[in-house]
């Protein structure tokens, strides 16, 4: 027998979605615009980024990268993502560290996630994370849909 299908929280991510793409964009959201950084691809809606922003998307997983060297952490970010798709996660956090401890007191991490994570295919947007998510240090990022197997 297969396994349960949470078909009204399916439903909700569908809507959430729909709503993201297709909704009106009032002139409180173009007031949100903000300078903190964030991304969404090509061809996407800015409701997308809008409904990121304001915590639609529940977070299902997080990785804490802070404290690795360039090369651990995009393994790890790279594991992490393709993961992340394959159980179906749609919203999850990268934490990369606000760079506290670095030379110079910049974070590398941070400028190298973001270009990272616009180069995979499977992310759709990503923003900066709520102060109590983590802020500066963390970004919020908004997977596709994992793609339907056929049998």
């Amino acid at each position: 027998m297969p396994p349960p299908r949470p078909l009204q929280h399916i439903a909700d991510e569908h809507a959430a979605l729909h709503e993201s793409l297709y909704g009106a964009i009032s002139l409180q959201d173009r007031l949100e615009g903000g300078d903190e950084p964030n991304y969404t691809r090509n061809g996407l809606a800015s409701t997308v980024l809008r409904d990121l922003r304001r915590g639609r998307w529940v977070v299902q997983d997080e990785i804490d990268l802070h404290g690795l060297n360039r090369e651990e952490a995009r393994q790890l970010l790279s594991e992490f993502m393709v993961e992340s798709l394959h159980y179906g996660k749609r919203c999850v956090r990268v934490i990369h560290g606000k760079g506290l401890g670095s030379p110079q007191r910049t974070s590398v991490l941070r400028q190298l996630v973001r270009g990272w994570l616009t180069q995979r295919e499977e992310v759709l947007a990503y923003c900066q994370a709520k102060p109590h998510d983590g802020g500066e240090g963390a970004l919020i990022v908004l997977l596709r849909a994992q793609k339907a197997q056929h049998r």
